[in-house]
């Protein structure tokens, strides 16, 4: 598991994603929430814009998880 060191009290889903090379650009986001891949925390993620904050994880089924820290 990677972990995303930030340093603001949140950060948005597709900002996250692309900070870990995850996706190349926000429109990469939209698709893999649209076929069900990416979740917060074990529940599934439905908006690019979900505000992430420390301690949670994001998981990209088929590409990686990803813990955030600060």
């Amino acid at each position: 598991m990677q972990e995303v060191v930030i340093h603001t009290e949140f950060i948005k889903l597709q900002q996250i994603l692309k900070l870990a090379g995850l996706v190349g650009q926000g429109s990469d986001v939209k698709v893999l929430i649209s076929e069900g891949l990416v979740y917060v925390n074990g529940e599934q993620a439905l908006e690019r814009g979900k505000k992430i904050r420390a301690n949670d994880i994001v998981e990209v089924k088929g590409f990686g998880s990803i813990k955030v820290v600060n």
